[in-house]
């Protein structure tokens, strides 16, 4: 089990589940423990995010490719009167990436700005898009870890494609588009990632 109180053995087991393997001796895995509860002291919940997990492992054990790297992103809700004089609400989002060495641009309209950046955010990945057309948000909930305007906000989102495969991923921050951001960037990251590890069984065989 991840979380705050889980000790090194609880660890490997959970990494050996996801068949990352590590020595226990490997100061990695001390460092990765320090990672893992001092993001969970700061909002983090790893037991509901296997897929936040994973990548983190992964970057700080072994390396994890960069497939793509957002220089910015902008979300805009706006309400205002339509045509039919009925009010209604738009959100639109801005997304920059960098993949290979080009920037791309998408732009995208969605119900709510955490959908609005869902839609931008994979609308345009280059020689990635592909791999990634059969995944779609299937839950988000948002969790408020301390009172006020200016709360800690934690954001889980769900994730699924079209094997059936289902992930969690998390993100945690002040501004909840942010948080939600940090969700959906290891949602694609982790479908990614999973896309390779499969096509390297299947090479396998």
């Amino acid at each position: 089990m991840v979380s705050d109180q889980g000790g090194k053995a609880n660890f490997l087991a959970e990494l050996k589940r996801r068949g990352i393997d590590v020595p226990r001796d490997d100061h990695r895995l001390d460092a990765l423990i320090s990672v893992v509860k001092e993001r969970e002291a700061e909002g983090y919940a790893y037991e509901g995010a296997d897929a936040s997990f994973e990548l983190l492992a992964r970057k700080m054990l072994h390396g994890l490719p960069e497939f793509f790297n957002v220089t910015s992103f902008r979300c805009m809700v706006e309400r205002r009167f339509d045509a039919n004089g009925q009010l209604k609400t738009v959100s639109e989002a801005i997304v920059k990436v960098m993949v290979e060495g080009e920037e791309k641009m998408s732009v995208a309209e969605g119900h709510g700005p955490v959908n609005a950046l869902d839609i931008a955010l994979r609308k345009d990945l280059g020689k990635f898009q592909s791999e990634i057309a059969d995944m779609e948000l299937a839950d988000f909930k948002v969790r408020i870890l301390n009172g006020g305007t200016e709360a800690i906000t934690r954001v889980l989102i769900e994730s699924h494609d079209g094997t059936g495969a289902r992930w969690w991923t998390v993100g945690v921050s002040e501004n909840i588009i942010d948080a939600s951001f940090q969700a959906l960037m290891d949602s694609i990251v982790y479908k990614l990632m999973k896309n390779r590890d499969m096509a390297g069984l299947v090479a396998a065989e």
